[in-house]
């Protein structure tokens, strides 16, 4: 499902927990009237604990704060950490909770990450609060002014009033969050919309993809930490590299947190390859970030390309349609691509049998995992 597409907007890119952390965090010091979080990942550590303080801050500024997380993402915080934002007058909710019911309800997980200060300044991408995010994970966030932030608003409490979410406080969210997301005068806006998909059942994110994946006509580049694609994508982008298309893959290298993944994406990468795809594996740390530029479209935000983002969990990104926010994404792709390692298709085909079993293995592991519902 996706939001209506809406001019008047800002989109900043900020590559880097260098960048992206301290302006949320500046963000969460200058909140005024409201402040919601969701997070996939939240465990005790230093970054947690930064951001619980800036939360009680918060409250103590008279802010509603309204924090969600699910219930398995953050199974790493200590009971400290919970009871601290509780007794500080933060709201905390869980989505689905593990429980013994069915295991399709237990692999539906909120994956979403987004930040909202005050209705009118939203940040999303695929950050986390746990402490790999401060250096040893590379990741990319937009900052997000106007109309669209709106739409972040009501998907937010579409889930915090769900039936599957579990926790304490701020029953209504209908008043004291102090929307205000008219575009600013002399705004240059830019085009935006917010997409999400809820498990296998509404895959919004994909088809979009998929559709500007069939209609780009110069370069169609996608970063992804987890790439294990469906057939139909393979198909399609193997289709635009061979009608001339520019179709690069930024994937992680062997840095990785689930190499048994990167294994089983690897058993496409001949085909792909053999149609003209460039692959690129980055190389100074785990690159953790999911965004993706066809022409002078982006999409930025949680949604990996493996079959637990679409086919199990909730996600949204942001989709932009601009130029100037579009070549800012491209030199940040370019930058990325000079600091990994190319794949080589003649060295691809002669690579060790143990190298093919691993794909083999961890490939027939990913085809029982889609049976899964």
């Amino acid at each position: 499902m996706h939001g209506m597409w809406r001019d008047g907007n800002q989109f900043e890119l900020l590559p880097e927990s260098a960048r992206f952390l301290p302006t949320m965090f500046q963000a969460l010091e200058q909140a005024r009237d409201s402040v919601l979080i969701e997070l996939y990942l939240m465990e005790s550590g230093k970054l947690a604990t930064a951001m619980v303080d800036a939360l009680v801050r918060a409250v103590e500024r008279g802010v509603t704060v309204l924090l969600l997380l699910d219930g398995y993402g953050a199974m790493g915080l200590a009971s400290d950490d919970r009871e601290r934002l509780e007794e500080g007058g933060v709201a905390l909710r869980f989505f689905n909770p593990l429980g013994f019911h069915s295991l399709a309800r237990n692999l539906s997980r909120d994956h979403r990450k987004l930040v909202v200060v005050d209705g009118r300044l939203a940040f999303t991408g695929g950050f986390g609060a746990v402490d790999e995010f401060l250096d040893a994970w590379y990741e990319v966030a937009v900052r997000i002014e106007g109309p669209v932030v709106a739409d972040w608003v009501r998907l937010f409490c579409r889930l915090w009033d769900s039936p599957l979410t579990r926790g304490s406080g701020a029953a209504s969210l209908v008043h004291g969050l102090g929307l205000d997301v008219a575009p600013r005068q002399g705004y240059h806006g830019m085009r935006g919309r917010v997409v999400w998909g809820q498990g296998y059942r509404y895959q919004a994110i994909r088809h979009s993809l998929q559709r500007q994946v069939a209609m780009a006509r110069q370069r169609i580049w996608i970063c992804t930490p987890y790439f294990v694609p469906t057939i139909s994508l393979r198909i399609r982008l193997a289709r635009a590299a061979r009608r001339g298309v520019d179709v690069r893959l930024l994937l992680p290298g062997e840095l990785h947190d689930h190499p048994g993944i990167r294994y089983a994406g690897q058993r496409f990468y001949g085909r792909l390859l053999r149609a003209g795809v460039r692959i690129y594996e980055f190389q100074p740390t785990f690159i953790h970030a999911k965004f993706t530029l066809a022409d002078d479209w982006v999409s930025l935000g949680s949604c990996n390309f493996d079959h637990w983002s679409l086919q199990w969990n909730l996600e949204a990104n942001q989709e932009v349609a601009d130029h100037r926010f579009a070549e800012d994404v491209a030199g940040l792709f370019e930058r990325n691509f000079a600091t990994s390692q190319e794949i080589d298709p003649a060295q691809w085909a002669r690579r060790p049998r143990w190298q093919r079993l691993k794909e083999w293995l961890f490939g027939t592991l990913d085809g029982w995992l889609t049976r899964l519902r």
